[in-house]
């Protein structure tokens, strides 16, 4: 009999690391090895869950991901190892980690809860924990060079000095008026934004409300989902708001037909190809169901 060893491969189902499958989680986003895909009839595949406990080497650094109701990223930082975060999200570090506030070019036009948006950034050695303070799920997304994706606003929780980090304006917008007031709407938010990997992998978390699905769309292919359902999407995905009234209504963007405007349906429309991830816990999108007199480039109404 050979003694040669057999050489095996895993690939994850849901962030596509390849390991030798002897672990009991996948070492890029720490999800139960040899889990069974869920995928529904529809085409959307299951976020396969973590245990508690479950760790993620990052280089000489590693991340423990701790809890499963309100779940905690405990990071264990390598000496020059850092990841940065927005500042509202820290919840206990030691002492010898050295924190510092990061530049964000348009700062003070990105808001969390009325006041601008801080990022933050630590480096080792020692121990930082995060958590979103919030019920939910913790989804590791590793990135690898040349790759980037797209987040919705406020979903971010941390991620390693490999990833770099953008923001870009998402199109997405329409405006309401009665009488002389007016007031434009962004259901999918003002901004998004964009982490990608130029020459080193990296980790990127982020925290999902409720549990998370995903579903690769093929070229050409579309899907409406709810704008604040959105997770993440790649860049090459494409998408535009997409207005439907109930039939026998009417509906217009110049606001010219009856009080049926206030039974819309506000979709967002996603083209393939690449990758949605959305989440089933959702805020409403903003709309106060008055006349619509103007719209982004980039929108489809249906009645």
């Amino acid at each position: 009999m050979s003694n040669i060893p057999v050489e095996r491969h895993y690939t994850c189902p849901w962030c596509n690391t390849v390991s030798d499958g002897t672990q009991l989680s996948c070492p890029g986003c720490g999800v139960s090895i040899d889990v069974e895909k869920i995928v529904t009839k529809s085409g959307w595949i299951e976020m396969p869950g973590r245990k508690d406990m479950t760790k993620i080497q990052l280089g000489h650094s590693s991340l423990q991901i701790e809890g499963e109701y309100v779940p905690v990223a405990d990071f264990n930082l390598a000496p020059n190892d850092g990841v940065y975060f927005s500042h509202h999200v820290l919840l206990w570090m030691d002492t010898q980690v050295k924190v510092s506030a990061m530049s964000l070019k348009g700062a003070w036009n990105r808001l969390f809860a009325g006041l601008p948006l801080i990022m933050t950034e630590a480096q080792g050695p020692g121990h930082i924990a995060f958590t979103r303070d919030a019920p939910g799920e913790l989804i590791a997304l590793p990135i690898q060079p040349g790759q980037a994706v797209d987040v919705r606003e406020h979903i971010f929780l941390v991620a390693t000095h490999s990833v770099s980090y953008d923001w870009f304006d998402t199109g997405v917008w329409f405006t309401t008026q009665e009488d002389n007031s007016s007031k434009t709407h962004y259901p999918l938010g003002r901004y998004m934004d964009r982490f990608f990997a130029q020459q080193a992998p990296g980790l990127l978390l982020l925290h999902a409300a409720g549990n998370a699905f995903i579903r690769h769309l093929a070229p050409g292919q579309s899907i409406l989902v709810k704008p604040t359902a959105l997770l993440f999407k790649d860049p090459t995905v494409q998408m535009h708001l997409h207005l439907e009234y109930p039939r026998g209504s009417s509906g217009s963007s110049w606001g010219l037909f009856s009080s049926s405007w206030r039974s819309r349906h506000l979709w967002l429309k996603l083209y393939g190809p690449g990758r949605v991830a959305i989440h089933s816990a959702y805020d409403p999108a903003g709309d106060d169901g008055r006349v619509i007199w103007r719209h982004s480039d980039a929108t489809q109404q249906e009645w």
